[in-house]
């Protein structure tokens, strides 16, 4: 044998744990092992609401485990259209698809209304789905600094390419920031471009009643924008759809090949999700308290020393510098009674490394006392770079 073909993988594996990269899956309990649950992203706790998880017994009951094949042989059923009309009528979309995750939502748009002939334009803190999009759509890509809108209008008015993509987070997924969408709309109409927005971490949680960022920043209703959306995140699910007008879907149906070769949603995942959209509808206060938690917790870290961002959602980053550093103080967290996010590179850039706390709608006095306990415990090892 001319080389070991593992031994490469053995030294890169190496490399990252030198590097404090290494990864490990870690198996919880039910109840999180008892402690306080900051790091998931069941933004409105409607995961574990009994009327969510009935729902998907329900139509496990009815409909089958699985949907048995993909969405335009047997993989559709009525579940799954009446979930795209109530999405679609939710978020105010002329219509919805729906896939098996936000993951395969955000390549079929941006691939689908890509191609070799258009030019994408990527926020440079994109999500990993966009960036893998970006890299499947064959376009040209330009990746512009984060929120940067001079930066965008310079890439679209220079452009060879007839059609264009700029494609955006709503809410960044680390960082917790906003993206300034009203203007972001304005450059791409008058560049004749699409809009493509990512609203996984704004849907049920950012604009009246939940209905996200592009709802309001007053744009639900141009026919120049696409919004990606995950079921996975405010309503408690699993899932992904993709909102927009009739030429975006009719797009999709014919040509995203990740619609079209996947197996759809399962019945269990359309039905739950379904349910969590009836009870933020009924409850439109969710939202406002989910915010409203990740606020004081952005507070208090203000408040002991440690750098994190004002929150438009409900993502609270704690920036803290190394990998290591990032990952004692999660650990400190967890011997304090609360399991919070740790992100490290790729998942950010070198010398960010960072806690990502999320805030839940149903969270109580109590529990934001043991995060901001853990959280001192994190400011008096002496977190700041």
């Amino acid at each position: 044998m001319r080389n070991d073909p593992l031994a490469r993988l053995r030294r890169a594996a190496e490399a990252r744990h030198a590097a404090g990269l290494r990864r490990t899956r870690r198996s919880r309990g039910p109840d999180h092992d008892g402690l306080l649950d900051l790091a998931s992203n069941d933004y409105l706790g409607l995961a574990r609401d009994p009327r969510v998880t009935g729902a998907a017994a329900e139509a496990a009951r009815v409909w089958g485990a699985g949907s048995t094949g993909s969405r335009l042989v047997t993989g559709s059923t009525r579940l799954h259209a009446e979930l795209e009309e109530r999405l679609a009528a939710f978020a105010g979309s002329p219509d919805a698809l729906v896939f098996s995750s936000g993951y395969l939502a955000n390549l079929a748009a941006v691939a689908a209304l890509g191609g070799r002939d258009a030019l994408v334009v990527s926020d440079a803190g994109n999500h990993a789905s966009i960036v893998d999009a970006c890299r499947l759509s064959r376009s040209r890509v330009v990746v512009t600094p984060h929120r940067d809108v001079e930066a965008v209008e310079a890439a679209l008015a220079g452009r060879p390419e007839e059609a264009a993509l700029v494609v955006t987070d709503a809410v960044f997924s680390v960082d917790g920031d906003l993206a300034p969408l009203a203007a972001l709309h304005d450059v791409a109409v008058r560049h004749g471009a699409l809009l493509v927005v990512d609203e996984a971490h704004s849907l049920g949680v950012v604009g009246e009643g939940g209905r996200g960022a592009v709802a309001a920043a007053g744009l639900s209703a141009s026919p120049y924008v696409v919004r990606t959306v995950t079921l996975s995140k405010s309503l408690g699910s699993q899932g992904g759809a993709v909102l927009g007008g009739p030429e975006v879907v009719q797009t999709l149906l014919d040509t995203g090949r990740s619609f079209i070769f996947d197996t759809g949603l399962a019945p269990a995942c359309a039905g739950s999700a379904l349910a969590a959209l009836g009870i933020i509808e009924s409850e439109p206060d969710l939202p406002a308290r989910a915010r409203d938690h990740a606020v004081k917790l952005a507070a208090y870290c203000a408040e002991i020393g440690l750098e994190s961002n004002d929150p438009a959602a409900a993502v609270v980053p704690v920036f803290l510098g190394p990998p290591e550093r990032a990952l004692d103080a999660a650990a400190r967290c967890a011997d304090h009674g609360a399991r919070v996010g740790c992100f490290r590179p790729p998942s950010v850039p070198p010398g960010r490394s960072c806690l990502r706390l999320t805030s839940r709608a149903d969270l109580g006095p109590g529990d934001l006392e043991v995060i901001q306990r853990a959280l001192r415990a994190v400011a008096e090892m002496g977190a700041r770079p």
